[in-house]
C-alpha cells in the first residue's frame, strides 16, 4: 500500500508517524507543507470528508494568531483559504490512502487502518 501524508517534517507528532510507518514498512510519499504549500486543490474534499473542525488545528499558535473575527466567521470555503495560506492551521499528520483518510496520529487508529 503506497499512502501519501501530508504535514511538516519538523513536528513532533509527524516525527512520530514517520516512525511508525517505517517501522511497519509502510511505503508513503511526503507532502511538506514549508516546501510544497497546503494542497488547495484536496483541502475542499478533506474538509467535506472529515469536517473543518477535525481539519483545521484550533489549539496551535496559527489558529490564536488569527484575528478573532476570522475565526468567528470562518466557514468552509474560508478555512480553504485560511489553510492554503498558513498550512500550520492544518491538523497533523493527515494520512490519504486507498480508501480512506486518517487526521492526527493514533497508533491504534492508524494499525486498524493500515495494517
Amino acid at each position: 500500500m503506497t499512502l501519501t501524508i501530508y504535514g511538516i517534517k519538523a513536528c513532533d507528532t509527524m516525527k512520530k508517524a514517520f516512525v511508525w510507518l517505517d517501522h511497519h514498512d509502510i511505503a508513503y510519499t511526503f507532502h511538506d507543507y514549508k516546501k510544497a504549500g497546503a494542497p488547495a486543490d484536496r483541502l475542499p474534499a478533506w474538509i467535506k470528508a472529515k469536517g473543518r473542525d477535525t481539519i483545521i488545528n484550533r489549539r496551535g499558535t496559527s489558529w490564536r494568531k488569527l484575528p478573532q473575527a476570522e475565526r468567528d466567521a470562518m466557514d468552509d470555503t474560508s478555512a480553504v483559504t485560511a489553510a492554503v495560506a498558513n498550512p500550520s492551521l492544518i491538523k497533523r499528520p493527515l494520512v490519504e490512502y486507498p480508501g480512506g483518510m486518517l487526521v492526527g496520529f493514533d497508533p491504534d487508529a492508524w494499525a486498524e487502518a493500515l495494517l
